[in-house]
C-alpha cells in the first residue's frame, strides 16, 4: 500500500513556507517609505447625506486611496525585481491631492443640490500612517420651483413638450441637480436625432437658472436655439449610399467587384468575398427615410453581429450640395474577419489524495475541443463551422478490464452551416431589430466506447432558427432533429449481463433505435452574462420526440420487437419528452464583487414506445461546470452505492462511468467572485468561493440501481454537497479558470457518515482507516478532492 504521509509532509512545509513568506513581509506596510513620508491607510467622507457617502468617496484621487494589503505586499514582494506591474504602488500622502480630492467633493455635492456646501479637510499621521477625514458642511437642499422653457422652432418647441414628460428629470418640487440638466441635454438630443435633425448638436440647448438662496429653490429656464441666421432647424432625409468592403488587412486598392445594387446602394467588394445582399440586408436606413441615430447604430450592430466583419463604423453621412430637400448621401466602409481561423479548447479534470500524486495517472481525464471556422461560405455571411471534440476518463482499478487506464472515451464530430436570416417556405419580415436571426442546418456524429463494455454511435441531423424578440430574450426552434443511435456490446460484457438478469443495461446500450424531435429553447438576459449587473437570467428547453412516429406506425400497424416496441422502418423508434431550467440571480456587491446563485433542474419521461430514455437524452452528475467536487458521471443516482455490486468487481468495472445515470436532475450552485490582482502579467486575477448541491435521480424504482428512485422524502438526504475556491485569469479573449472542489456531504453513505469532510478530515492528504475501507469495499480510491481546469465559466 503507498504511503501519502512523506507527502502530506512536504505540502506542509511547502504552505508554511509561503505563508513565512507574507507574515514575514507583513510585519511593516510602511517599510520602504521616506522620512517625511506617510502612507495612507483609511479615507472617510462626513456628514454627507447618506444617499451619497459612498459615492462622494469616488471623489478622492485614485492615489490617496488606501491600497489593499495583498496588492501592496505583492508590491513590496517584486518590485525589488524590476517587476512594477505586480500589486499596487504604496498610496503615499500628498497635500495637493488631498486638496484636489476636497474641491472635487465640494463640487460634487453642490451639483447634486446643496449650494452652500462647504468641504473641509483633515490629516492625521501616526507610525508613518496617513487617515483622511472629509467633512461636509453640507446646508440646505435646493429644489426647483418653475421650470419654463424658451424654444423659437415652434416644431422643436412641440417634439420637446411632447417628449419631455417621458425623459426628464428635472421636474417641480425634485432635486436641484446638475446630473440631471446635463442628463436632460443628452435626452433631447437623442430626440433630435431619432427625428431626422442631422445637424443639430448638445450645445444648441441651455439653462438659465435663478436660485433663491433665502428660500432654497430654484428656477430654470429650458433654452433651445435656432442654427445660426435661421430661424428653425433643419430635417433631412436618406438619399444614396455607398458600401465599400477592403480586403481582410484594410486595403482598398487594386481591383474591385463594383455594383450598382438599386436606385440607394452601390456596392464595392474589394475582398471578392461577398454578395451585396449580405450587407444590405442589415441596413435598416433607406432612401426617403427620415435620418434616425438609432437606425444608424442598429446597422452597425447588426453588421458587426454577423461575425464576418472585423470593423464595422458608424456610417459616414455627407450633406448633398444645393439641396432643397436636404438629403443625406451615406458612406459605409467595412473591413472583413479572415476567412478562416480555428480555435482550441482544452479542460483538465483530476481527483486527487494529495497534491504530490497529481499525476500519477489515476483519477482524472481531459476535454480537448477544437473549432474550425469559414466565414462567408457563399458570399452571403454563412458561417460554417466543423467542431472536434474528445474526452477521455482513466480510472486506476486493478482489475484487469481497466488495466489499461483508458475506462470510457467520448468522439464527437459537427458540421454547422448557419444563415443569418430565417429560411422558411413563406417570405418573413427581416427580423433584425433586437439580433440578427438564424437559421442552422446541423449534422453531428458521436462515437462513445466505454472499456470492456459498449461502443455506441450515434448521428443527429437538425434545422434551427434562431431569434431575438426584443434585446433580452431569444427563441431557438428545431422543428425537426432526425436522431439515429447504434449500440454493440462486448460480447463477454452482454454474456455476463444476461446471466445476472441486468438486461436494462442491454435495452440502454446496445440497442438500434431512432427518433424524430422537436425541440424549443427561451432564453431570457442571456446578453448580460458578462457583465456586473444586477440581473436574472432563465433558460428553459423543452424537447419532445416520437410522438408522429408513434401515430404513424399505429395507423400501418408496423410490428413489434422482441421487447414489444413497435418498428418504424426495420428499427424501433423512441417517445419520450423532456424539460430543463436553468435560473439564475446575479447581485454585484460594489467594484467587481459579485454573488451568484443557480438552479438547474430537469427531468425526462419515456412514454408510449419506450419504456426507458435513450442514452444519450439521459441525466449525469459531475464535472466542471456541475458538481465540481465530483468527476462527470460519478454521482448519484441518489443514493446509489457502487458497493452494491460486493465481490462482482467485473461487472462494477465494466459499468463505471454509465451506471450512474437518472432522469431527473437538481443541481444548485452559489458562487462568491472578487477581483484578487488587477495586472498579473497583463492578466486580471478573479477568486472565487462555492458550493455545489444536487444529484440525478430515477423516475422510478430500478434494481439496477438502488437507492436511487426520487422522493421529496428523501430529497435531503441524497443530495450531495460539494464546496472549493477557485482563480479565474481574465485574458480579455476568454477567461481560464482553476478550481479545487472538495466533497462536503456524499449521499452513497448514511447519517453522520455522508459529511465526510467533517467527519474524515485528518485523511485529507493522507491514507487512512476510511480510505482504506472504501478501497476494499469499492476496488478504488475515495478521493475528495478535485481539481478542475478549463476556459470560460462555469455559468
Amino acid at each position: 500500500m503507498r504511503s501519502f504521509y512523506p507527502e502530506t509532509k512536504l505540502y506542509s512545509l511547502a504552505i508554511l513556507s509561503i505563508l513565512l513568506v507574507f507574515v514575514v513581509s507583513s510585519c511593516s506596510l510602511t517599510r520602504g517609505l521616506k522620512e517625511n513620508q506617510y502612507l495612507v491607510r483609511g479615507v472617510k467622507v462626513d456628514s454627507v447625506d447618506k444617499e451619497f457617502s459612498e459615492s462622494a468617496l469616488l471623489y478622492v484621487d485614485r492615489l490617496q486611496q488606501p491600497n489593499s494589503w495583498f496588492n501592496l505586499q505583492l508590491y513590496y514582494l517584486f518590485n525589488k525585481k524590476g517587476n512594477k506591474d505586480l500589486g499596487e504602488a504604496p498610496a503615499i500622502l500628498d497635500s495637493n491631492l488631498v486638496e484636489f480630492s476636497r474641491l472635487q467633493i465640494q463640487k460634487f455635492l453642490r451639483n447634486k443640490g446643496y449650494l452652500k456646501t462647504q468641504v473641509i479637510s483633515d490629516i492625521k499621521t501616526k507610525n508613518k500612517k496617513a487617515y483622511l477625514t472629509f467633512t461636509a458642511r453640507q446646508g440646505p437642499l435646493f429644489r426647483i420651483r418653475n421650470v419654463q422653457d424658451s424654444i423659437g422652432d415652434t416644431n422643436v418647441q412641440a417634439l420637446y413638450r411632447v417628449n419631455r414628460r417621458r425623459f426628464s428629470h428635472v421636474q417641480p418640487g425634485g432635486r436641484f441637480d446638475m446630473d440631471s440638466l446635463a442628463y436632460d441635454r443628452d435626452e433631447f438630443y437623442q430626440v433630435m436625432k431619432q427625428n431626422g435633425y442631422y445637424d443639430f448638436y448638445r450645445q444648441y440647448m441651455n439653462y438659465n437658472y435663478d436660485t433663491t438662496f433665502n428660500n432654497s429653490v430654484v428656477d430654470i429656464k429650458v433654452m433651445i436655439d435656432s442654427p445660426p441666421g435661421r430661424k428653425f432647424h433643419p430635417i433631412y432625409k436618406i438619399n444614396n449610399t455607398l458600401i465599400t468592403i477592403a480586403t481582410s488587412n484594410g486595403r482598398t486598392s487594386g481591383n474591385a467587384d463594383t455594383l450598382k445594387v438599386d436606385s440607394q446602394f452601390t456596392f464595392v467588394d474589394y475582398s471578392h468575398r461577398f454578395k451585396p445582399d449580405a450587407v444590405t440586408r442589415y441596413i435598416f436606413q433607406h432612401k426617403g427615410d427620415i435620418y434616425n441615430i438609432d437606425q444608424q447604430t442598429l446597422t452597425t450592430s447588426r453588421l458587426s453581429e454577423l461575425n464576418v466583419f472585423r470593423n464595422v463604423p458608424n456610417p459616414i453621412y455627407f450633406k448633398v450640395p444645393d439641396s432643397t430637400n436636404r438629403r443625406l448621401n451615406t458612406r459605409i466602409d467595412i473591413i472583413p474577419l479572415k476567412k478562416m481561423s480555428d480555435r482550441v479548447e482544452v479542460e483538465f479534470l483530476h481527483s486527487s489524495q494529495g497534491f504530490l500524486d497529481f499525476f500519477s495517472g489515476s483519477g482524472y481525464g481531459f476535454n480537448v475541443g477544437n473549432t474550425f471556422t469559414h466565414r462567408n461560405v457563399f458570399k452571403h455571411a454563412e458561417i460554417l463551422q466543423v467542431k472536434f471534440n474528445y474526452s477521455v476518463l482513466l480510472g486506476n482499478s486493478a482489475n484487469q478490464i481497466s488495466r489499461g487506464g483508458v475506462q470510457n472515451q467520448d468522439f464527437k464530430i459537427g458540421v454547422n452551416l448557419a444563415f443569418p436570416r430565417i429560411i422558411a417556405p413563406i417570405d418573413l419580415p427581416v427580423l433584425g431589430k433586437y439580433g440578427v436571426p438564424h437559421t442552422t442546418f446541423s449534422s453531428n456524429f458521436q462515437l462513445f466506447y466505454q472499456n470492456g463494455l459498449v461502443k455506441r454511435r450515434s448521428f443527429i441531423n437538425s434545422i434551427t432558427y434562431d431569434w431575438m424578440e426584443t434585446s433580452r430574450k431569444q427563441h431557438s426552434f428545431t422543428p425537426i432533429s432526425f436522431e439515429f443511435s447504434n449500440g454493440t456490446i462486448d460480447p463477454a460484457a452482454r454474456d455476463a449481463l444476461l446471466k445476472q438478469n441486468r438486461f436494462s443495461y442491454i435495452y440502454l446500450i446496445g440497442r438500434t433505435v431512432y427518433t424524430i424531435s422537436t425541440q424549443y429553447t427561451y432564453q431570457l438576459n442571456f446578453n448580460k452574462l458578462n457583465s456586473l449587473d444586477d440581473f436574472v437570467y432563465f433558460r428553459g428547453s423543452l424537447d419532445i420526440g416520437g410522438n408522429t412516429m408513434s401515430l404513424l406506425a399505429k395507423a400501418l400497424n408496423t410490428p413489434r420487437d422482441t421487447t414489444g416496441a413497435r418498428t418504424l422502418f426495420g428499427y424501433p423508434f423512441a417517445q419520450y419528452s423532456k424539460a430543463e431550467v436553468d435560473l439564475r440571480f446575479y447581485r454585484t456587491l460594489g467594484g467587481e464583487r459579485q454573488f451568484i446563485f443557480r438552479i438547474n433542474a430537469g427531468a425526462g419521461v419515456p412514454y408510449g414506445n419506450s419504456n426507458q430514455l435513450i442514452f444519450e437524452k439521459n441525466y449525469y452528475a459531475g464535472g466542471a461546470n456541475d458538481m465540481r467536487a465530483w468527476l462527470p458521471r460519478t454521482l448519484g443516482p441518489g443514493q446509489f452505492n457502487r458497493d452494491f455490486y460486493g465481490t462482482d468487481t467485473t461487472t462494477r468495472d465494466r459499468l463505471k462511468y454509465l451506471d450512474q445515470f437518472g432522469e431527473i436532475k437538481v443541481v444548485s450552485n452559489l458562487e462568491y467572485r472578487s477581483k484578487l490582482i488587477n495586472n498579473f502579467y497583463g492578466t486580471k486575477v478573479k477568486g472565487a468561493l462555492f458550493m455545489d448541491m444536487g444529484n440525478i435521480w430515477r423516475i422510478k424504482d430500478a434494481p439496477e440501481n438502488p437507492g436511487g428512485k426520487f422522493t421529496f422524502n428523501n430529497l435531503y438526504k441524497s443530495t450531495a454537497i460539494g464546496i472549493g475556491a477557485g482563480l479565474r485569469f481574465d485574458l480579455q479573449f476568454f477567461v481560464f479558470r482553476l478550481d479545487a472542489a472538495f466533497k462536503f456531504k456524499d449521499p452513497q453513505f448514511d447519517g453522520a457518515d455522508q459529511y465526510v469532510l467533517l467527519k474524515n478530515f485528518g485523511e485529507l492528504f493522507k491514507k487512512g482507516q476510511f480510505k482504506s475501507d472504501y478501497q476494499d469495499s469499492h476496488g478504488e480510491p475515495y478521493r475528495f478532492m478535485q481539481l478542475n481546469f478549463a476556459i470560460g465559466m462555469p455559468f
